[in-house]
């Protein structure tokens, strides 16, 4: 069976290009396009990875992973943060709130894929 990878992020062109690639490596990707339905859509999908823009409307990523790492049943899933934020001390905080990768944009195809393997 497919592993299956939650896909957070508000850009439409970025939310294509992620699930496709994932698609193309033969995960299951399911998209989020808002922020404030992410934890919600993750106890229902039960994602083997969670892929998280940092910057989004309504509820940032860092919030999110707050609130995902807090739930007893979603705390064990890997967040890979995907941001512009590109920074050393960027990638510090990120991972500091809980996220287990951290990829810049623009992303690098090959760079995300074996971030998305490493933690699957």
């Amino acid at each position: 069976m497919a592993k299956k990878v939650l896909v957070v992020e508000d850009n439409e062109l970025n939310l294509k290009l992620f699930c496709d690639l994932l698609r193309a490596h033969e995960y299951a990707a399911e998209p989020v396009r808002d922020g404030r339905e992410a934890v919600a859509r993750a106890r229902d999908f039960m994602p083997d990875l969670i892929v998280m823009d940092i910057q989004l409307p309504h509820v940032s990523g860092f919030e999110l992973i707050g609130q995902l790492k807090a739930d007893l049943a979603l705390r064990a899933i890997p967040i890979m943060a995907v941001t512009a934020y590109a920074g050393r001390e960027d990638e510090e905080r990120i991972r500091a709130a809980g996220a287990d990768a951290y990829v810049s944009k623009p992303i690098s195809l090959v760079r995300f894929v074996d971030a998305v393997a490493a933690l699957l």
